[in-house]
């Protein structure tokens, strides 16, 4: 076994991005995006109210992450939690942008003081998070995503991670279902570290006992 792991999201959880995706639809495409309606009809033409389709939508998501980037700033304790998280694990950031965006996405996380890997991913992150513990066989796996989807695919592929389900934009946290295969649901840093650093620490109290014993 290896250090610790922490896979971490990075849409809500270390930077903001529905915020500025919404100033920016309004500015660039007179789009407005209703964070209370449903996803298949929270974005709508100002001008006639019609809904965007999902595939419009889709393709806007790809012109944001390819042009506006650089509107995204951190979470309020996002890097402060990283940095000390980092002390005493291995962090990796799973972002669904696709792995043409990977080298992007890190050069933006090291402007705001994240320096961590990137891995570029599509879709459900439960193969990602399996094949990363195959990998390094860490000692213990901590999961972070704001998404019910992704908790149920690493729930399903990789259940003996530990998974915090964490929305970190208080606009969208209060219409944000519950993953119900999540562990916990904490939407500040500050608690977030705590239940983190309280599972690290349980680590290290049961191998003291091991290496005593032994």
């Amino acid at each position: 076994m290896t250090r610790p792991l922490i896979v971490t999201d990075c849409d809500e959880v270390l930077l903001h991005m529905v915020v500025p995706f919404r100033a920016w639809l309004d500015e660039a495409h007179g789009i407005h995006f209703d964070f209370s309606s449903p996803f298949e009809e929270a974005l709508r033409h100002k001008d006639s109210g019609n809904i965007i389709e999902r595939t419009q939508i889709w393709r806007l998501l790809g012109g944001f992450f390819q042009t506006e980037m650089r509107r995204q700033s951190a979470i309020a304790g996002a890097v402060e939690a990283m940095a000390a998280l980092s002390a005493r694990a291995d962090i990796v950031i799973v972002t669904n942008i696709g792995e043409e965006q990977a080298g992007a996405r890190t050069a933006q996380l090291r402007a705001v003081g994240l320096d961590a890997p990137v891995i570029g991913n599509r879709g459900g992150k439960g193969p990602v998070v399996a094949a990363l513990m195959a990998q390094r066989r860490p000692s213990l796996t901590i999961f972070i995503d704001d998404l019910e989807s992704n908790h149920s695919s690493v729930a399903a592929e990789a259940p003996q991670a530990w998974r915090l389900q964490f929305v970190g934009e208080p606009e969208i946290a209060p219409y944000a279902p519950i993953a119900r295969d999540a562990h916990a649901r904490i939407d500040d840093w500050p608690a977030a570290l705590h239940w983190i650093e309280a599972k690290l620490d349980e680590l290290e109290e049961v191998e003291a006992r091991m290496a005593k014993s032994a």
